[in-house]
C-alpha cells in the first residue's frame, strides 16, 4: 500500500508495459496498485516515430513521468520521453528498496502479530516511503524507534530487521519548492531565489530540479538523516525569504525520504 491511491503531477512512476498500439503504449503502475497509465506517442521518445515497438515493449519495466492525473475519469497520462537516464536508475533503486522494505515489514509482523497496516501508515505518515524508515533506524538508534507508536516487542523486532539487512552510507530526503512572482523581472527572482537554496555546507549535497512552473523540487543527500533535516530547511527557507522579501511567495512541501 501507499499513502496516496494516485500519483502527483511531476512524479516518476515505475510502469509495467501491458499493452502496445500503433498510437500509444498503456501501462500499469506498480506502486499505485496497478492503475493504468497512457503513454502517448508523442511522449514515448524524442523526435519521430516510426515503429513505436522500437521503443516499448509488452512487459517491459519503464519509468514515466506523470502529466496529468484525472481522479474523476481514472486517467494518467505519462510521459516517457521526459525521463532521462540518471532519473530512471534512481527511480529503479527507490523502487527495488521499497519491495525490499515491504518483505521486511512482513518479517516484522510475522514475528510481533503487529498489523501491517500500523507498520506501514506510521512509516509513510513520517518518511513517506518504507525503506527510509529502515535506514533511520540503523542511523540514529534509539532515537527513531523512540517516536514510533509501538510497544517495546515491535521496536525490538524493527531494529533487528533494520540492522541485518540496512547498510547506511548516505541518506537522501526530498521536498518541493513553489515559487511564484508577479513582477516583471519576476524569472530573475525565482533564479536569484534557486540560487540562494543551495548553500555551502560540510558533507551535504543539496540538488535542484525544475519540476514545472511553479514547482521546483529540492534533494538532499546527507551523511544522516538529522543533518539532511538541518539542510533542506535551511535550503527552504533560504529560497522562500529571497521570494518574499521581493514581493513574490514561497512554500516548502515536504514530501519523501528515499535511500
Amino acid at each position: 500500500m501507499r499513502e496516496r491511491e494516485w500519483p502527483d503531477d511531476g512524479e516518476l512512476v515505475v510502469c509495467t508495459v501491458q499493452n502496445v498500439r500503433d498510437f500509444a503504449a498503456f501501462v500499469n503502475l506498480d506502486e499505485y496498485d496497478g492503475r493504468q497509465g497512457l503513454i502517448p506517442i508523442s511522449e514515448i521518445a524524442r523526435g519521430w516515430i516510426k515503429y513505436i515497438r522500437d521503443y516499448v515493449r509488452e512487459g517491459q519495466k519503464v519509468v514515466c513521468k506523470v502529466l496529468n492525473v484525472d481522479p474523476e475519469r481514472g486517467h494518467i497520462d505519462l510521459s516517457l520521453k521526459d525521463v532521462n537516464e540518471h532519473q530512471r536508475r534512481e527511480k529503479i533503486h527507490e523502487w527495488k528498496n521499497e519491495q525490499k522494505a515491504a518483505k521486511w515489514i512482513g518479517f516484522v509482523t510475522e514475528a510481533t502479530g503487529v498489523a501491517r497496516q500500523t507498520l506501514e501508515e506510521q512509516f509513510y505518515r513520517d518518511y513517506g516511503l518504507l525503506y527510509p524508515a529502515f535506514e533511520d533506524i540503523v542511523a540514529t538508534g534509539s532515537e527513531s524507534l523512540d517516536k514510533f507508536n509501538f510497544d517495546a516487542g515491535v521496536k525490538e523486532s524493527l531494529s533487528t530487521v533494520a540492522h541485518e539487512n540496512v547498510k547506511v552510507s548516505k541518506v537522501t530526503i526530498t521536498g518541493t519548492l513553489v515559487l511564484t512572482s508577479a513582477r516583471p523581472d519576476g524569472v530573475n527572482v525565482i533564479r536569484r531565489a534557486l540560487r540562494s537554496a543551495q548553500p555551502k555546507m560540510d558533507e551535504v549535497e543539496i540538488d535542484l530540479n525544475y519540476v514545472g512552473a511553479p514547482k521546483y523540487r529540492i534533494k538532499v543527500t546527507a551523511p544522516d538523516y538529522k543533518t539532511a533535516e538541518k539542510a533542506i530547511e535551511k535550503s527552504a527557507a533560504a529560497a522562500v525569504g529571497v521570494m518574499e522579501r521581493a514581493e513574490g511567495t514561497g512554500k516548502f512541501v515536504r514530501k519523501q525520504k528515499s535511500g
